[in-house]
């Protein structure tokens, strides 16, 4: 593939970007963000546009997800969405699938258009993990997942695989596998943030913290944060600068 192919390519790709930013963002009201009750009128005008086609809504989120993933979106805010919507249950099922099914393609679309230019930003700064995941892709990338990716931004941590022609399939079911942790915290987070917006009249940052909902899945998720520190030192041999 020559180079003004791929550079339209990547042109392309960061306009459907752009173009999804605008559209979320011309929904939502910039002016009021500091206004409590703009969040507790959002989220109950989100309660109702779900609970009137659960399932369509469902299946929008669903799709939604898959696009803005492979798109290099941000995973976080799509958890705690999915948690606000469905629930921590249904929540963290539908962003599991659909962040696995849309990082696969992001993978997929990166290894076959970019792979020269993935692996000359990535090769140098990550070659530490390549000689660790040549030994068993599966298994490595599967701890990588349930560490949170090591603390890597979510759009590289998709991508790292390239640098070492990870096998689809594996990539995939270590995902899927690996995700199942950290999204269950999140979404479980999101429906807390939902169940305070509900109750509280006005906002409170103790209130907030001191709410089961809320501190629960925080001090799991740190947890997290601290394991996937112990895991670089000791799983992948990495040792702190």
């Amino acid at each position: 593939m020559n180079k003004k192919l791929k550079l339209s390519l990547g042109v392309s790709y960061i306009i459907i970007l752009f173009i999804f930013l605008y559209l979320i963002f011309s929904y939502i009201d910039i002016t009021r963000l500091n206004d409590f009750l703009y969040y507790k009128e959002l989220q109950s005008s989100l309660e109702n546009v779900i609970s009137q086609n659960f399932y369509i809504n469902l299946l929008i989120f669903f799709f939604f997800s898959i696009i803005w993933i492979s798109l290099l979106g941000f995973g976080s805010p799509l958890l705690i969405v999915s948690g606000i919507l469905f629930g921590k249950w249904i929540g963290s099922i539908v962003s599991v699938l659909a962040i696995s099914i849309g990082a696969l393609i992001l993978y997929a679309i990166a290894n076959f258009f970019f792979k020269d230019l993935v692996k000359n930003l990535l090769d140098k700064k990550f070659s530490r993990y390549l000689n660790l995941f040549k030994k068993n892709e599966f298994y490595y990338f599967l701890i990588y997942r349930l560490t949170g990716g090591l603390g890597i931004p979510f759009g590289l941590q998709n991508l790292l695989p390239v640098i070492f022609n990870m096998k689809k399939s594996n990539y995939f079911f270590a995902s899927l596998l690996g995700f199942v942790p950290t999204f269950f915290i999140m979404n479980t987070l999101g429906s807390g943030l939902n169940k305070y917006l509900k109750q509280a009249d006005s906002f409170s940052i103790i209130n907030l913290i001191l709410n089961k909902e809320i501190y629960l899945p925080l001090s799991f998720f740190f947890m997290i944060l601290i394991v996937s520190a112990l895991v670089k030192k000791r799983v992948f041999n990495i040792k702190n600068s």
